[in-house]
């Protein structure tokens, strides 16, 4: 397989790491040197030649080829199953709705969050139950990366070149999990999303980090979904009034007690739907005093409609935990949904 990109005769692994650290091509941790036979294990296994394109990044007209991001998955530390999900997560990230330049230029710092649906949860032993948004699973900490270490080394996505977050967080190292389809009755997101049942796809959301709830005092449905509502009504004061998607992490103990009373999914986005909203007059309470002026009564929703509610069933089997992530910059960037290694809805 003919490549395109520059090779390096390095002598060991020491040199190796310092060479790649030098030259700002890593996140700041050691990277599997990206040899030519680990890069072609991953195009032969996507079946793609090193060339093709995946998509042009509108902003600066740079090209995005399977190459370059197969190296960079070697670097994260990806297997060659894992990278047709990279392959996917890139094609979603260059659609329009998702403006990857505005999310990955803004000073507000977000992340590009990635979630597994699908039979590819189970090929690549992806976890869904203890510390799902934490560490522990190689398939997603190194899915993430790779996403992570694609946005660096080409498109410039660095700490003040192109990367102007103000904070940044965690997440934009690896931020990747997937939902736990097989502990839940609810449908999954790809399903409710329009991807057929069995099919594996990969949502990417530009987010905020995980803001963690806990309620262990009720069974209640809309007391469960109270504290989950406080919390983004919480974010809405503290950070952003604007509308967009949310994504709420749902694990297995307030997950029972909202199957158990038949609350679907709908259920959940209908119920926060219509109580997760504030009005600008509350911002006089958290320091925002100025910028009420003469819209104190307007109300303000976190959600368009409850479809924005991205409900996703993950996390461990015990203890009232929970979690909302909340969006970048409202409806500018918008969470996408694309099937991998299938074609849904594709011009024939």
């Amino acid at each position: 397989m003919q490549f395109q990109s520059t090779s390096y005769d390095l002598t060991d692994s020491a040199e190796t790491q310092e060479f790649f650290h030098s030259r700002g091509w890593t996140d700041g941790f050691p990277i599997v040197p990206p040899t030519p036979t680990a890069v072609q294990n991953c195009l032969e296994w996507a079946r793609m030649p090193a060339d093709q394109l995946i998509g042009i990044e509108p902003v600066r007209g740079c090209a995005i080829v399977a190459e370059k991001l197969a190296i960079n998955a070697v670097m994260a530390g990806c297997l060659p199953i894992h990278f047709p999900i990279v392959v996917a997560a890139w094609n979603a990230m260059l659609q329009p709705q998702f403006l990857l330049h505005g999310a990955t230029a803004s000073t507000g710092g977000c992340a590009v969050l990635a979630i597994l649906n699908g039979p590819v949860r189970l090929e690549i032993d992806a976890k869904t139950e203890f510390n799902v948004l934490g560490n522990g699973a190689r398939a997603t900490s190194v899915i993430g990366r790779a996403i992570r270490l694609g946005l660096i080394n080409i498109l410039n996505v660095s700490p003040g070149a192109i990367d102007r977050s103000t904070l940044g967080h965690p997440g934009k190292v690896s931020y990747c999990f997937a939902e736990d389809e097989e502990g839940t009755n609810w449908q999954s997101l790809a399903l409710c999303r329009g991807i057929p049942l069995q099919t594996s796809a990969v949502t990417v959301f530009a987010s905020g980090a995980p803001r963690q709830i806990m309620n262990e005092w009720t069974s209640v449905p809309e007391e469960i979904l109270d504290t989950y509502v406080a919390e983004i009504r919480a974010n809405m004061l503290n950070y952003s009034i604007w509308a967009g998607d949310y994504v709420i992490v749902i694990p297995k103990q307030h997950r029972d007690y909202l199957e158990a009373a038949a609350w679907t999914k709908a259920d959940v986005a209908q119920y926060i739907y219509a109580n997760a909203r504030v009005k600008r007059s509350e911002w006089s309470r958290v320091g925002k005093t100025a910028v009420i002026r003469d819209k104190g009564d307007v109300t303000y929703n976190a959600l368009v409609e409850p479809e924005n509610l991205l409900v996703i069933a993950a996390g461990g089997p015990a203890g009232g935990f929970g979690a909302i992530i909340p969006p970048w910059l409202g409806t500018k960037s918008r969470a996408v949904t694309i099937a991998i290694n299938a074609c849904v809805n594709c011009d024939r």
